[in-house]
């Protein structure tokens, strides 16, 4: 940066900061994930009354102090927070490529540097924005199931040390994923919920050995392995959980003392911050600064993501599925695009091919034991893929078009409902005709699960206009269910085996409700061309 342009940087980073805020506040994924946090916020904090608690220590419930549903809902938002949040901020060097700004941003004399700062500044302050409306909403609960006055204090220091960390992780991280071309598409999303993953693995590893400060705590950006050591030591106890559980009734609730921190755990987590800004850098260097060399035309050829790479290998297992477009031409009606687009994501992600050959044979020779970890692959591979289908026409500027065609939007979006249930099938017929003979539940949350995933995916792209935020819903829930596995609520597809049928009925009716909610939102947007 030149001297002559070094008055300007403040107003840079302010111009930059509001206008990160501005856009994202207005969009609808940011209002469903307002929503999802309120839903979260009273689903988390167990009632006492039906024998429920946010934190139970050796069958006795922590009393719903200040301390405790600030530690308690820091932790928990942690677990998810790194995850949605990463997916909300994700995408707007995308936007600025497809709006042409992004040629404009690269022409002006501001520094790279300067750039990706008011970019990372935006998305800290956007997180820290929904961060902020989750508090209000634990503020509200705290006044009908909290015991003792509401410390306004120990919740903003507590959310401070437990959750910056995390916010600042996940600026950088979305930096460093869209500065990077490679990083910028699919094969960036999944790979980030791999590092999440990781990041959460290294707070359980630290959280296991907290008789002792080890490195790995530096980490811990979720901060789960700080929470777990604040607590142990003034509550030690060999049955902690954090997150919900029952207790017994006839024990005493016990408290958790307002001071909680250590000057050794606020180091850490003032370290864990510093830690996060590394992507921040990393992504300086990396940054394509728009030019057209590095990010479109990648783009057109698929990038050389691990991904991409992947699809490039096995590009001659698109060939199985070609046939598709000429049925798809013979039947009419709905039936006939859903088998379009059915052909449309084959074709174009010939790894799609490769896995539902693959998961075909597996579901033929594996043993009934091994059915639900191919459930579990199978419908992890088929999210990823439907969270495109019903952002696909507004990506490529074709939504318009449906409204020309006969059944207007109603019919396209009915067709990639059906489609991405016709994909389910593909990649599951083998274990449905199994359950259906031997456990008939198991195959009806099957069908009912992918029906209101389906659904889902479709209302939620409608309605955010971003792949993302179905994305990031349906990996998180993947996860909690793979971890949670005798929650008959959380089992919506049938692979942990403990489905009811209460839980069937349910995720039918949910799937029904959503499915035409979008069709009156699209009937709406037809109306209105």
């Amino acid at each position: 940066m030149t001297p002559a342009f070094a008055p300007l940087f403040g107003d840079a980073l302010k111009a930059l900061l509001l206008a990160e805020v501005r856009l994202r506040m207005r969009r609808v994924g940011t209002l469903v994930a307002v929503l999802a946090l309120i839903v979260l916020t009273w689903l988390m904090v167990g009632d006492p009354q039906q024998g429920q608690a946010m934190i139970v220590s050796d069958d006795a419930r922590v009393a719903y102090t200040s301390s405790c549903l600030a530690i308690g809902s820091a932790a928990l938002t942690g677990l998810f927070f790194g995850l949605a949040g990463f997916y909300l901020a994700r995408g707007r060097m995308n936007e600025d490529m497809r709006s042409g700004i992004g040629a404009v941003l690269a022409a002006t004399p501001l520094a790279s540097g300067v750039f990706l700062l008011g970019r990372w500044l935006g998305n800290v302050a956007y997180l820290c924005g929904l961060l902020l409306i989750f508090l209000a909403t634990m503020l509200v609960l705290h006044l009908l199931r909290g015991e003792g006055p509401i410390q306004l204090g120990i919740y903003l220091q507590t959310y401070a040390l437990v959750l910056l960390p995390l916010v600042f992780f996940t600026a950088s991280m979305v930096l460093l994923f869209e500065a990077w071309p490679p990083l910028m598409g699919k094969g960036g999303d999944v790979l980030y919920f791999v590092v999440w993953m990781a990041q959460l693995a290294a707070g359980a590893a630290a959280s296991i050995a907290h008789q002792q400060w080890t490195p790995v705590l530096l980490l811990d950006f979720s901060g789960i392995g700080a929470v777990i050591e604040a607590i142990q030591v003034v509550l030690p106890s060999k049955g902690l959980v954090v997150g919900g559980g029952t207790f017994d009734v006839t024990t005493s609730a016990v408290l958790l003392p307002d001071g909680l921190w250590t000057t050794q755990i606020i180091w850490t987590r003032v370290g864990s911050a510093v830690c996060a800004l590394l992507p921040l850098l990393l992504a300086i260097p990396l940054f394509h600064r728009f030019s057209p060399d590095r990010v479109k035309v990648r783009a057109q050829r698929g990038g050389w993501s691990p991904l991409a790479l992947l699809n490039g290998w096995l590009r001659p297992c698109a060939r199985l599925a070609r046939p598709l477009f000429g049925w798809s031409a013979r039947v009419p009606g709905v039936g006939g695009r859903a088998l379009a687009l059915l052909a449309l994501v084959l074709v174009t992600n010939p790894a799609a091919v490769a896995a539902a050959l693959a998961l075909l044979v597996w579901g033929c020779v594996a043993d009934s034991a091994a059915l639900g970890a191919l459930v579990i692959a199978a419908i992890a591979i088929w999210g990823i893929l439907i969270s495109e289908i019903s952002v696909r026409d507004m990506q490529y500027d074709v939504d318009a078009l449906n409204a020309a065609t006969p059944g207007g939007r109603e019919r396209a979006y009915a067709a990639q409902w059906l489609a991405a249930m016709l994909l389910a099938l593909l990649f599951t017929a083998p274990v449905l005709v199994r359950w259906l003979a031997t456990t008939p539940l198991r195959a009806a949350a099957l069908l009912c699960g992918v029906l209101a995933l389906s659904a889902a995916a479709g209302l939620l792209g409608s309605l955010s206009r971003t792949a993302r935020t179905f994305l990031a819903l349906f990996l998180f829930g993947m996860y909690v269910a793979t971890q949670a596995r005798t929650a008959p609520v959380l089992d919506a597809v049938g692979f942990n085996g403990v489905a009811t049928f209460p839980t069937v009925t349910g995720y039918f009716l949910t799937g029904i409700f959503l499915f035409t909610c979008g069709l009156l939102i699209e009937s709406r947007r037809q109306g209105g061309k």
